[in-house]
């Protein structure tokens, strides 16, 4: 990602009162119940997200994405999962990159720290090196702000220092000896350290969710093919291979989810694992509605033959779920005077009537989230899942488990 799956049901009523209680305590409280069930029979509407007209997103005191909360205005009374959003007691709660905001991001200490605080996805994305090896990293060229060079693989290695290359063109040897957990990124202030923190394998993502024995928790893997760029990643076909492969290998598929922006590299993991979900990634600027011919990262769609809707252009593929970048620009807010929505509930109900579900990216202030709730998202893709925990818990939907 850039930085960038219901039914209704009605509130039961359930005894509370204890045989100590006077009978006066349980007059009250029985009538009290009573009352709350005659409002619901009676369709009685749920609290539901306030207007933050001011709100900005992110966690900087100004409003930046990815600084500090905003002030907000009191947030929507908590109701029962019964009477959850959009009748859905369910809401997918997916960790960016482990939860950048949080944690080093793409790390084994962020994935271990997100599975403690509870979410329902581990979000990820994924890299091919020049041998074949894949490792969990979003830059395809090695930003030397979030991996440091420690020492080459044998003395002399023309190829060192290894920050600042391309992925595709070092060895798996050689991208292990970055230290990718050292340095804070100044945009997350929150950020937990974890020195000397290589790019881990998604082996060992599945063998430390193993440990823990966190077998309900699910996995979004992003295949990170450049399609308008392909020279500066490994070939499409090799990441499908090797992803593919290494989930057969886990016994964990079943929670398993593909996304990509590159919406060929979905079509051949159909081809590949057809069982597997889709996800279809999505910007306004990658569709090219309008422009002449298919855009690249299509997969030999036009959008244009689907009247512009990427709904029905991921649809015409067998995708499970539409991911679009929640608004523009991608770091702003509800409330930010130049904001424009790309999420709306237009767009969801949409995806919803064709099977979709919708699943934006990447969203770090309440308010916007509290916006695509209401809108009726399925879940939210976020560098602050703590956050995101917090909206879900405020709106009565089940949380996730967490594993120590």
């Amino acid at each position: 990602m850039f930085s960038a799956p219901a039914m209704l049901r009605t509130p039961s009523l359930h005894s509370v009162v204890s045989p100590s209680e006077p009978v006066t305590t349980t007059v009250k409280t029985a009538l009290a119940l009573g009352a709350a069930a005659l409002m619901a029979a009676f369709g009685a509407a749920p609290a539901t997200a306030q207007s933050h007209d001011t709100a900005s997103a992110g966690t900087a005191p100004t409003g930046n994405a990815h600084g500090t909360a905003p002030p907000e205005t009191a947030p929507p009374k908590a109701v029962p999962p019964e009477t959850a959003p959009h009748g859905n007691p369910h809401f997918d709660i997916q960790a960016h990159r482990g939860g950048i905001g949080m944690t080093v991001e793409g790390t084994l200490k962020a994935f271990d720290r997100a599975l403690e605080l509870g979410v329902t996805t581990l979000e990820l994305d994924v890299q091919i090196t020049r041998d074949g090896r894949e490792v969990i990293t979003h830059d395809r060229q090695i930003n030397p702000d979030k991996c440091l060079d420690t020492a080459p693989v044998t003395p002399g290695d023309p190829q060192f220092p290894y920050a600042g290359k391309y992925v595709k063109d070092l060895t798996f040897e050689q991208v292990r000896t970055l230290d990718c957990g050292s340095q804070q990124d100044p945009s997350h202030p929150d950020q937990e350290l974890s020195p000397g923190e290589p790019m881990p394998t998604l082996a060992e993502l599945f063998a430390l969710v193993r440990e823990h024995r966190a077998f309900g928790v699910k996995f979004n893997i992003e295949t990170k093919v450049e399609a308008a760029a392909p020279h500066e990643t490994a070939p499409r076909q090799q990441f499908v291979e090797r992803v593919a492969s290494e989930v057969e290998r886990s016994g964990l598929a079943r929670n398993v989810s593909i996304q990509s922006f590159d919406w060929g590299a979905l079509m051949a993991m159909k081809e590949r694992m057809p069982r597997l979900p889709l996800v279809a990634l999505t910007e306004p600027g990658f569709l090219e509605v309008g422009e002449p011919g298919a855009s690249p990262w299509l997969g030999g769609l036009d959008i244009d033959d689907f009247e512009g809707s990427p709904v029905r252009a991921a649809e015409s593929f067998g995708a499970s779920a539409l991911s679009p970048v929640h608004g523009n620009p991608q770091d702003g807010a509800v409330g930010d005077p130049d904001y424009v929505p790309f999420t709306t509930a237009e767009l969801v109900d949409e995806a919803h009537a064709a099977g979709l579900d919708v699943i934006p990216w990447t969203i770090n202030d309440k308010p916007t989230m509290r916006k695509l709730i209401d809108d009726g998202v399925d879940g939210i893709i976020s560098d602050y899942p703590n956050r995101l925990r917090e909206v879900a818990e405020e709106y009565g939907f089940k949380l996730p488990k967490r594993y120590r």
